[in-house]
Formats: C-alpha cells, structure tokens, sequence
C-alpha cells in the first residue's frame, strides 16, 4: 500500500472512528478517567467537530463543549494518541497492505493503549492552556 494512500486511508479511519467513539463511548470514558458527570468535552475546530450534527448530538446529550477558536494552538490531546498509534503501526513487523488490515491494526493498538495515558494528557490541559497563554497564544513545547 502506497504511504499516500496509507495516510489517507488512516485519516479517513480515524475521521469516522472518532465520531463513533465520541458517540458511544464518551461518557464511559469520562468516568474511567474520573471526570465526574459534569466535564467540558474539548476538540478543535475541524468541520467534522462544528457540523451541526455533531453539535446537535452534543446539545442533546447535554455535554459541554469548550469553545475552540478556529486558528488556534492545537492543544488537542488526542493527537498525542495518534501519534502515539502511528509509531505504534509503523513498528509492527508487518505493515498493513490493505484498508482491512489497516483498521484491524489500528484496532488492535487503540485498545492496547494504557488508560494512564490517557488520564495523563487528560490531566495536562490545565498546563497546556497555562503554556497558551504566557505564550500570547504563539507555540509552547505541546
């Protein structure tokens, strides 16, 4: 499989599994992570994130979401987690040939990742936003 399409295979992937994700798991994982019942979801301006289904089901679901400026610094912690799956692919023995194999690789690396790992990007977004704004919103080391 051509890296091009590979990468665009993987983005689309990842598109339609975070949309799922956030639709069936949301909730679940805020507990696993001890956010409590109230938390303040946080994504970026990406139009898959602002179309008004997405935030139709959000409203209807009663879960907060934190106003993201369209030009701003990407403190998104999930691209942490991408990065982490995308070295995580490229170091399995056998690279995937196929968008079959692709999802079932990504599959399985998602569902290996340690919640601690989560809970810790999750735990960083106080500094993270702290960093933003002694940086007058300029980059910072996330």
């Amino acid at each position: 499989m051509e890296l091009a399409t590979w990468n665009s295979s993987l983005r689309q992937w990842t598109r339609r599994f975070t949309r799922e994700y956030s639709k069936k798991n949301l909730r679940s994982s805020a507990r696993k992570l001890s956010l409590g019942r109230r938390f303040i979801f946080q994504q970026d301006s990406d139009p898959k994130h602002t179309a008004k289904t997405t935030q139709s089901w959000f409203a209807s679901n009663k879960i907060e979401v934190l106003p993201w400026a369209p030009q701003s610094p990407d403190l998104n912690p999930i691209e942490h987690l991408w990065q982490h799956l995308e070295i995580k692919l490229r170091k399995r023995p056998v690279a995937p040939r196929n968008l079959t194999e692709l999802k079932a690789a990504l599959q399985e690396e998602w569902d290996s990742i340690d919640p601690d790992m989560t809970k810790s990007l999750v735990d960083s977004m106080s500094r993270r936003c702290q960093a933003v704004i002694a940086a007058k919103g300029g980059n910072t080391k996330y």
